[in-house]
């Protein structure tokens, strides 16, 4: 067993501070542990007010719980945790603090008698100042928020590790669009990190077999040395995508503020990340663009961009971006060029980006690509679909490409009916498409490795 199972992958659970209501916090989880007793763990909640909650037997206190558990969950004002975590000392391996009011409020003391609490009775804390995790592989939710305002995502491969539940909300807002195609495997949410933080995290998906990427939100590091050994650890067997939030010093007040960590120099942050080869998202759109890229393809080695548009502007946004993000857009070799002026009308742009204009064909889509595949690393692949030369037969042709070349592709159109069909035909062969030139190429600057 790892040492993060028993939070991961519970068998039985001590909820402090269940409801018999829905409407209270305690009432939410408690209704999300419940639907996990047919497949055999144990919930023992616990509340001096009730006998029975939601159908089960209810306890006063930790101590009449006669069984160990792996994991607590703990909802109850902030003084009470540290006498609560002494009564689970011996009766749990890893314990969630949801309650706020430690550190990010001024209370380092307190928020120290947690740790020294947990540490003596041998307990493994998630926050304080968090939601917990959830694990789409089990069903696992320890989440406060009802399903109802925060939809959960549907099961997948990406796993989500973060230092804030806003920003957690709104991946999960990302990922549970109707046209998403990004499931999640792991999410956690782990607040102050008192004690687990992200570093463990990364060390328990390296081996999650559900994992086949992660993205990462976070404030502050405790330990450099020891985040950068387990981020590149973890980068080496799957694709990781960080996002770092406090790069100013506006924003590292803020990030104080919010969890008690200071967030140090985001330049030094950067230069570490750019020295070890890690994978960092500019903003949040670009961490779930990154997201969606990383959960249809693997990453390769690889550097040379090739262009292929039928709108002569979009080309030149995606060319600047390409720019932007250090691709080199790699000439066509002369001789074909030459062959591309034979077969093609004189109007036609046969560079890198290559125009085919409004005049174009679906089959013209292919005829380069097919001369090309053995020239580039990667592909942006733009399709203005309001010109009739475009229909919904070119999804298939490059769907087709994808799949016998394997070289990675991003796909842009446009978002009329033809548009939107393209697109969901794309990403069914596991190409992301995108609504600008300017977040396709991004989302490729995640699947190509310099």
């Amino acid at each position: 067993m790892k040492a993060l199972d028993p939070l991961f992958k519970p068998r039985s659970i001590i909820l402090v501070g269940a409801s018999h209501t829905g409407i209270k916090l305690g009432g939410v989880v408690l209704k999300n542990l419940l639907k996990l007793r047919p497949g055999g763990v144990r919930v023992f909640p616990v509340n001096p007010k009730f006998r029975r909650l939601m159908g089960v037997r209810s306890y006063g206190t930790v101590g009449e719980i006669e069984d160990k558990a792996d994991l607590a969950i703990i909802i109850r004002p902030a003084p009470e945790v540290p006498g609560i975590l002494e009564q689970l000392k011996g009766r749990a391996g890893c314990a969630i603090v949801v309650s706020a009011g430690f550190a990010e409020a001024g209370r380092m003391d307190l928020q120290k008698t947690v740790q020294k609490t947990a540490r003596e009775g041998g307990i493994r804390l998630v926050g304080p100042n968090c939601m917990g995790v959830h694990n789409n592989a089990n069903g696992l939710d320890t989440f406060i928020l009802p399903a109802g305002r925060l939809k959960r995502p549907r099961p997948g491969g990406v796993a989500v590790v973060t230092q804030s539940g806003a920003v957690l909300s709104l991946i999960f807002e990302a990922f549970s669009r109707p046209q998403s195609t990004v499931g999640s495997s792991i999410t956690a949410h782990y607040g102050n990190a008192a004690d687990i933080d992200e570093s463990d995290i990364f060390e328990y998906l390296e081996d999650d077999g559900k994992t086949k990427a992660v993205i990462c939100y976070i404030e502050s590091v405790r330990d450099g040395r020891r985040f950068i050994k387990r981020a590149r650890a973890l980068a080496r067997r799957k694709p990781l995508l960080i996002l770092k939030a406090g790069k100013g010093a506006a924003g590292q007040a803020a990030a104080f503020s919010h969890t008690g960590r200071l967030a140090g120099s985001y330049e030094v942050f950067r230069a570490v990340l750019s020295q070890f080869g890690l994978l960092e998202a500019a903003d949040f759109e670009d961490l779930a663009d990154g997201a969606k890229a990383l959960s249809l393809q693997k990453p390769v080695k690889g550097n040379r961009v090739f262009i292929l548009t039928n709108g002569g502007g979009a080309g030149v946004l995606a060319s600047d971006e390409c720019a932007g993000q250090g691709f080199h857009e790699a000439k066509i070799p002369q001789q074909k060029i030459a062959r591309f002026k034979r077969i093609f009308p004189p109007f036609y742009g046969p560079s890198n980006p290559f125009d085919l204009t409004a005049q174009v064909r679906d089959e013209d889509y292919l005829t380069v690509l097919e001369e090309l595949k053995g020239d580039y690393d990667g592909f942006v692949i733009i399709a203005l679909s309001a010109v009739r030369g475009i229909t919904e037969a070119l999804g298939g042709m490059l769907a087709d490409f994808k799949k016998r070349t394997g070289k990675p592709m991003v796909f842009h159109t446009g978002r009329d009916a033809v548009g939107q069909r393209l697109s969901q035909t794309m990403e069914a062969a596991g190409v992301p498409a995108f609504d600008s030139p300017e977040r396709a190429v991004r989302a490729l600057r995640k699947l190509l490795i310099k």
